[in-house]
């Protein structure tokens, strides 16, 4: 919205600053930032009052979790709400990448508020049936696929960009929308599963929408396009700002999520922004990219996948407890040091994802 400022320029003034996207991006983190410190004690004690005994916890899981009875949850309504703002205050309102990311954060905000609800309200873990919770994701990531292809470019319409063989592009035709819902949907339930102990979903989350955010500015400029010999998309440099209110919302969430935390991110939180995710990943192309970026979130859906398949053919498991978060914890790592190596991974994961921008 700021961005209209510019009709106040002559081009060398303050308002003539509102065109850079970097200048708003850094707009957006503070404002994101600030609304997280503003409205973070207000929010836990209103879900404190509302929830009573909090959020649910799992009988089965580890005993270090029963200490944790009585915390709030819903605390992705603090980041969802930071990002919100901060976008639609920093962002070109007209640019259709915005809508399309945002259209996925909050609809599946929505859809792990609606989960968040069922657990607090009935005293379950159990929550919105699975299959309802799938149904309405992909119904979600099926809009936003096509949306988005429809404001790729000609050469890059319903293809698979690859991030090292960089002239290689893979006509998937019909097949894209599918794939796209795969890598969106996929993205929001990895990063849900990846929600299990304090502050560890939110730093890798960070750490992605901040690689994705440099990696959407890169190829939505032509110059750099041409430099680092990646795809060009017109439009996805805002997407910067998006990554900005992630970043800057998260770092107000985790002051309050920190161990021991104070609130929950809950399927509100990590739904929104895994989708987040997987919505600025098909819209920059790189979808492969962001399964190295977020490989910490496919080792722990992965995890849960070999853990099922497996004990429902051999009844024996493979870890000691699924997500793989649990199966340290089983083994007696502290909270603390599993949180803190895991991002250290996530850091590492970044890194690399960024260096495929160069690699040939």
């Amino acid at each position: 919205m700021l961005y209209w400022l510019t009709l106040l320029s002559d081009g060398g003034d303050f308002f003539n600053l509102f065109r850079y996207i970097t200048f708003r991006a850094g707009g957006a983190f503070l404002t994101a930032l600030v609304f997280g410190f503003l409205f973070g004690k207000p929010l836990i004690a209103v879900l404190r009052k509302r929830q009573g005994k909090g959020q649910p916890i799992r009988d089965d899981g580890p005993e270090s979790h029963f200490v944790k009875a009585g915390t709030p949850t819903m605390g992705g309504l603090l980041i969802v709400g930071a990002l919100l703002t901060s976008t639609l205050l920093w962002a070109r309102l007209d640019n259709p990448f915005i809508w399309i990311v945002l259209f996925v954060t909050m609809s599946f905000a929505a859809i792990g508020f609606m989960d968040d609800y069922a657990k607090v309200s009935k005293q379950t873990t159990a929550g919105v049936p699975g299959r309802v919770r799938l149904l309405l994701g992909f119904l979600i990531a099926a809009v936003a696929a096509y949306w988005a292809a429809q404001h790729h470019p000609e050469a890059l319409y319903n293809r698979l960009a690859l991030p090292v063989f960089k002239d290689t592009l893979i006509n998937l035709g019909y097949l894209f929308v599918p794939f796209a819902i795969i890598v969106i949907v996929g993205a929001a339930n990895a990063v849900n599963l990846t929600d299990g102990l304090d502050g560890l979903a939110i730093m890798p989350v960070m750490i992605a929408a901040g690689t994705l955010g440099v990696i959407a500015y890169a190829v939505g400029r032509v110059d750099f396009t041409e430099y680092l010999d990646v795809h060009y998309v017109p439009g996805t440099g805002e997407i910067l700002i998006f990554t900005a209110g992630i970043f800057g919302g998260g770092l107000g969430f985790l002051w309050y999520n920190a161990p021991p935390a104070a609130v929950f991110m809950g399927d509100t939180g990590s739904l929104a922004l895994g989708g987040a995710l997987g919505a600025i990943a098909v819209s920059t192309k790189h979808e492969i990219v962001l399964a190295i970026v977020g490989g910490l979130f496919v080792v722990e859906a992965m995890s849960v996948i070999i853990q099922v398949l497996y004990f429902k053919r051999t009844g024996k498991r493979v870890f000691l407890m699924a997500p793989i978060h649990h199966h340290y914890e089983k083994k007696g790592w502290a909270e603390s040091t599993i949180v803190i190596r895991f991002w250290i991974i996530s850091l590492i994961l970044a890194m690399i994802g960024l260096a495929t921008l160069k690699v040939r």
